[in-house]
């Protein structure tokens, strides 16, 4: 990434650059929500909204934002400009909406994709929405294309640092992923709060499997 000389960052921020934007992404359902829960049980600020509200299918809250949503189709991200040094939630399929001239700090959740499907459908089951099983197999394989498309687009985004954290890892070893969390963000994190936080019980959609 090009940086702007040192005097236009004194001139346009003070002293020392902006912190970083804590970004939390993965697919819908791969434990995003989890972990802006570690994140705020840590000591980080987390922008969320709270107009959708916890429910059965995320008892502990969903940690969203509205203007996420409007990455999209919006051009106006000046929202974000509040987002420095905080955690927010944006699904991986909006990472390439957000503007370069910020720099991030990507928590990118990965989750067995089985897992995932099953976690949707239950979703929609709970919200009464109707259900396909029959596309498991297109979906996962849309899922699986559209990982590796981000994945190589976020290795040549020089303004994005990434750490990849497998849900599973989590969910067993919550204090080794809140330390090196703590380290890829370069800030002291209450760690024990944060293993407080992560309840296996309430991920029902595990497979027996060890990824």
């Amino acid at each position: 990434m090009t940086r702007a000389p040192r005097r236009l960052w004194q001139r346009l921020f003070g002293a020392h650059p902006p912190l970083p934007v804590v970004v939390v992404s993965g697919l819908p359902r791969s434990g995003t929500s989890m972990m802006m829960q570690m994140l705020a049980a840590g000591g980080i600020e987390v922008m969320t909204d709270h107009m959708r509200q916890a429910d059965m299918n995320n008892p502990r809250g969903y940690f969203e934002f509205e203007p996420v949503k409007a990455l999209a189709e919006a051009d106006d991200t000046s929202w974000l400009d509040a987002a420095h040094g905080k955690a927010i939630k944006i699904i991986s399929s909006l990472l390439p909406r957000l503007p370069a001239e910020n720099t991030y700090k990507i928590l990118f959740m990965e989750r067995n994709l089985q897992e995932v499907l099953s976690s949707q459908k239950r979703m929609l089951e709970n919200l009464d929405k109707p259900v396909n099983a029959a596309n498991d197999a297109a979906v996962s394989a849309q899922f699986t294309r559209h990982l590796g498309q981000v994945k190589a687009w976020l290795r040549e985004q020089s303004h994005m640092d990434v750490l990849y954290i497998r849900h599973v890892e989590a969910l067993a070893d919550p204090r080794v992923v809140a330390e090196r969390i703590q380290r890829f963000l370069g800030r002291p994190l209450q760690v024990e709060s944060m293993v407080a936080e992560v309840q296996p019980q309430l991920y029902r959609n595990r497979m027996q499997l060890r990824s």
